[in-house]
């Protein structure tokens, strides 16, 4: 058995992503249950924008060598070194997006989200050291280092491919006939809803069994993506840091991240051909998928004041390691004219499972996933610094430069589960991760000048594209300013961030053919507000 030969495109493609065969057989591997990762589940939590209090945000969130915000946490515990007094610190927050997407010459805007936020909160102790000259600092904190919310929405005119044809990939590699494929809890249910339905069939055609896919008859199809996206992980941390004679700044941080994301989906195609009577009318396919979980990692970094204006630093993020579990639900209508009696068929994952007798429910799966490496380098310089009452200090500068090792995430199974089958699998999804994707770098940069007791601050940040392919236009900018207050026992802060994002998505990966992909561009802002008390 085997799928259809592709048909070559009658004109130019808009937006198509060449991805090796190695890649894709992901797709077609069938040792797992219906539940598979792939490899652009694992960006979405390697190339993360962390949050922050709204002063650490105002300056492009660069806090490598700077210190003396709770931020410091989660960026160089190091940093957490310069504290002499105590603070509790709270950074409440709104964040507003707008997604607009453009799939096959076609641009289709998505209703604007809104969401409250809430960036690094928590308390810092500073206390004295045994020895003269030493101090130290311990410091609890929460952050949302990642933030999932996003609704992204495309439409286009596809004469090239059809969302089914990753099902009749999968299904023709199996072996399977019709009935033993719809009861398989190794087939994807989409495969399995699509077989139950009539959306793909068999036919023997000059004298071979092949598997067709009824919008391939048309020729033209109208495809319609609606992608819901919620969530985040929100990290707490402990944070301990000593300070030497206030020249040499050391911090570790251990973190516990807890995970959390919410994916809606629904892709329509539609016989765009006008022909009534070709077996295919639309078919709407709909999914709300979710992972949860947790992780632990650890954070350690280093400060050195070489003079009194100038401050290095270094920190390395260890990847996060997670244990996670996913859960799908979907469902299928599928409307093919007069190929079938019954005009519309419709179905569920769970219905599906119950008429085939399928149990346990393929529905869920559990595996560990180890998140990328993060190495930072920053040097600040402070105005002002000779003064001995720092209420005097003028300002800043300050620059980070991380690098982050995206094209290395790891794949696995629990130690408590049965590796057989799964083990492979995982490495084949790493080996893919490796190919896809490569290292990035982010470059972040921001100043602060001090009038009295109110300070006026402004920074950015870039963050590079994580693809391994050329000529893909994927990246992050953020644009930020803000105000503060500053007294002995009080203070307060306000800072806007404009973010300018630019990404892809791929609706369906096929194997024997490139795969046409959506650019999306995301603007919008997060206004953010911090208070504090000192002691």
């Amino acid at each position: 058995m085997r799928a259809l030969t592709a048909r070559a495109p009658p004109g130019p493609r808009h937006n198509t992503i060449v991805m090796h065969k190695f890649l894709l057989a992901i797709g077609l591997f069938l040792c797992l249950q219906s539940i598979g990762q792939l490899p652009t589940d694992v960006l979405r939590y390697s190339w993360t924008v962390p949050g922050g209090t709204a002063r650490e945000q105002a300056i492009g969130g660069a806090m490598g060598s700077l210190g003396g915000d709770i931020t410091s946490a989660f960026v160089n515990p190091a940093g957490l070194g310069l504290y002499k007094t105590s603070e509790v610190v709270l950074s409440p927050g709104w964040r507003f997006l707008k997604d607009q997407g453009n799939y096959l010459g076609t641009g289709t805007k998505a209703p604007a989200i809104n969401r409250f936020t809430v960036g690094a909160s928590g308390a810092v102790f500073g206390y004295g050291g045994r020895d003269p000259g030493v101090s130290n600092a311990f410091a609890i904190a929460v952050n949302r280092t990642a933030d999932f919310n996003s609704h992204v929405s495309y439409q286009g005119i596809n004469t090239y491919s059809s969302y089914s044809e990753q099902y009749v990939e999968e299904f023709a590699a199996s072996g399977l006939d019709i009935n033993a494929g719809i009861s398989s809890p190794s087939l994807d249910y989409g495969t399995r809803m699509a077989l139950y339905t009539s959306l793909i069939d068999t036919a023997t055609m000059g004298g071979i069994l092949q598997v067709i896919g009824q919008p391939q008859k048309s020729g033209r199809l109208l495809q319609q993506n609606d992608l819901r996206s919620s969530g985040g992980i929100t990290e707490i941390d402990l944070s301990l840091a000593t300070c030497q004679h206030d020249k040499w700044y050391f911090g570790v941080s251990l973190g516990i991240p807890i995970l959390s994301y919410t994916r809606q989906q629904t892709f329509t195609e539609s016989d765009a051909s006008g022909n009534p009577n070709n077996d295919f009318e639309s078919f709407t396919y709909r999914e709300t998928y979710t992972t949860k979980g947790s992780g632990a990692n650890a954070k350690l970094g280093f400060i050195w004041s070489p003079s009194t204006p100038w401050r290095v630093g270094l920190a390395i993020h260890t990847p996060s390691i997670y244990g996670l579990t996913d859960h799908i639900n979907a469902s299928m209508i599928t409307r093919t004219e007069n190929y079938t009696s019954l005009k519309q068929v419709s179905i569920s994952s769970d219905s599906l499972d119950q008429i085939t007798g399928v149990s346990p429910q393929p529905n869920s799966v559990t595996y560990d996933l180890s998140t990328p490496w993060h190495f930072l380098i920053s040097g600040s310089y402070i105005f002002g610094s000779g003064e001995a009452n720092t209420s005097k200090q003028k300002g800043f500068i300050t620059a980070d430069l991380e690098y982050v090792t995206t094209h290395n995430p790891h794949y696995s199974v629990p130690s408590d589960q049965d590796q057989t089958g799964a083990s492979d699998y995982y490495d084949q999804v790493n080996q893919a991760v490796k190919q896809l994707y490569k290292g990035t770098y982010s470059a972040r940069i921001g100043g602060e000048m001090k009038f009295n007791t109110f300070l006026v601050r402004a920074g950015g940040a870039y963050y590079s594209n994580p693809y391994a392919q050329s000529g893909l236009k994927v990246d992050r900018l953020y644009l930020s300013g803000g105000l503060g207050y500053r007294s002995k026992a009080f203070f307060a802060d306000l800072t806007y961030v404009q973010r300018l994002s630019r990404d892809i998505d791929v609706p369906y990966l096929l194997a024997d053919k490139e795969n046409s992909y959506a650019s999306l561009k995301e603007s919008g802002g997060t206004l953010l507000f911090t208070i504090g008390m000192k002691w």
